[in-house]
């Protein structure tokens, strides 16, 4: 059963794309990961269909918190936009549908905390301004797989007059 993210790239990603997991580019996880028996091309349109008209956005980095169940993950938090809470809201309503566990923490937890991780390729920083406009739905394949992550869709945020 496949386990997928829904994310905000800070560069485009192309769908195929394949990375592994020590190497996510950088990104704002709109969706954590959840399981589904639909098809990726069904979340897909589901996830077009939800996004229809939403335009691009502007969000600023903010200060830096250590993440994780040891909180030993260092992220940079996203100061609070009200455009990428109501993403991620219109993306829970939306996708919740089609989740093995409707239930799951993707779509009942707490507080959405938009994040982009510390890695080893780069990082933001506070003040960073980042424009964002695709949405990539990636495959969370097992930690352990040779395959690593992979691009199942990519859909592009346009403003009005593109």
């Amino acid at each position: 059963m496949p386990r997928l993210v829904v994310v905000l790239p800070l560069a485009p990603l192309e769908t195929g794309a394949r990375f592994a997991v020590a190497a996510w580019p950088l990104h704002i996880t709109v969706l954590a990961p959840f399981e589904t028996d639909a098809a990726p091309a069904e979340i897909a349109r589901v996830t077009a269909a939800a996004l229809a008209g939403f335009l691009p956005l502007t969000v600023v980095a903010g200060t830096d918190e250590l993440f994780g169940r040891h909180h030993d993950i260092p992220v940079t938090l996203i100061d609070d936009n009200a455009e990428l809470t109501r993403l991620h809201d219109l993306l829970v309503e939306a996708l919740r549908p089609l989740a093995c566990t409707p239930s799951h923490s993707a779509f009942t937890g707490p507080n959405f905390r938009a994040h982009v991780t510390v890695k080893s390729q780069g990082r933001v920083y506070a003040g960073d301004e980042l424009s964002l406009s695709q949405i990539a739905l990636v495959d969370m394949a097992p930690r352990a797989s040779t395959s690593g992550r992979t691009v199942l869709a990519t859909l592009e945020l346009v403003s009005t007059g593109e």
